[in-house]
């Protein structure tokens, strides 16, 4: 098997508003579109795919349900700047930038659907 490409598919009330907060927060482009779904891209990032709760291409005993639990998370170069950015565009920060026993240093923001997205970087843990 030979994978082409890497997609993360989420179900949403709201297509056109969780694009959009993609598109203009996090610099994915839309790549197709159509009434209850939408495909967004970046080179340097898997696939985003937006998917209307209900739409028919979901199993019948998923349709009714939405994005729930998941974590979108980006490892980025410069988290700081980053959680600035964000703030600076008015984007409500849903979990403050904090620093995890393991070694991994984060801040969360929300979608307009719910959709967690998690900013990331990494640095050595203490003691290591």
């Amino acid at each position: 098997m030979k994978i082409t490409s890497t997609a993360v598919s989420l179900t949403v009330d709201d297509v056109a508003a969780s694009a959009g907060f993609l598109a203009e927060h996090f610099g994915f482009r839309e790549a197709a579109a159509a009434d209850g779904f939408a495909s967004l891209v970046r080179d340097d990032a898997p696939n985003v795919i937006y998917l209307k709760r209900g739409i028919e291409v979901l199993p019948e005993g998923f349709r009714d349900q939405r994005v729930s639990g998941i974590i979108v998370a980006f490892t980025v170069e410069n988290l700081f700047a980053e959680y600035e950015r964000l703030r600076a565009e008015g984007v409500a920060i849903t979990m403050e930038l904090r620093e995890e026993p393991w070694g991994e240093r984060l801040f969360q923001v929300t979608d307009p659907s719910g959709v967690v997205i998690q900013l990331v970087d990494w640095v050595t843990p203490a003691g290591q």
